[in-house]
């Protein structure tokens, strides 16, 4: 049911985005508007409160964000709370994103390691990930896992590829309880 309303309300709004051409504009929008939501909890707390009645949570969407966003995302952000759907707001709104990124062809890819890569490792496993798949630019997001050991795991979409001592030991652990 969530994934329906994400795509109902997003494939609005990225459709339109492409339409007027306004891909790069929408995408930065939304970037700054999840922060905000993150950063004023009280704002979706309002916004989703069963008792706030939807004329007050139409009047504050409007007084918080008219003028500071287009008119494509206000539209959103004023259907959402029209349809009772504020309890979605940011899912949605990172729905769009992921959209954008994918129709802008930007992979995103999550690299554990033992220890803190350095920017020229960075830039290879960059570089490698960009020459193996469809995308032009890549969003990484780095996570130190000591408990891996050494080596490193790279997850990206529904792919994983696992080189880290961790597995290894693992797999070796079970081939010799197998045997």
């Amino acid at each position: 049911m969530a994934k329906q309303v994400n795509s109902t309300y997003g494939d609005a709004l990225f459709q339109l985005a492409v339409e007027q051409n306004k891909v790069d504009e929408i995408y930065e929008e939304l970037k700054s508007l999840i922060k905000v939501l993150d950063q004023n909890e009280d704002l979706l707390r309002v916004l989703t409160h069963p008792e706030v009645v939807k004329e007050e949570k139409l009047a504050l969407v409007k007084n918080v964000f008219e003028g500071r966003v287009s008119d494509e995302v206000m539209g959103t952000l004023m259907i959402v709370v029209q349809n009772d759907r504020t309890v979605a707001m940011k899912s949605i709104l990172n729905y769009v994103i992921d959209q954008i990124k994918e129709y802008k062809k930007i992979g995103i890819a999550y690299v554990s390691s033992a220890f803190l890569l350095s920017d020229e490792q960075k830039k290879k496993i960059e570089k490698r990930l960009l020459e193996t798949t469809d995308y032009q630019s890549m969003e990484l997001h780095y996570i130190v896992d000591q408990s891996l050991i050494g080596g490193m795991v790279i997850r990206m979409e529904d792919r994983v590829v696992d080189s880290s001592i961790l597995h290894q030991l693992e797999r070796m652990s079970s081939a010799l309880s197998q045997g």
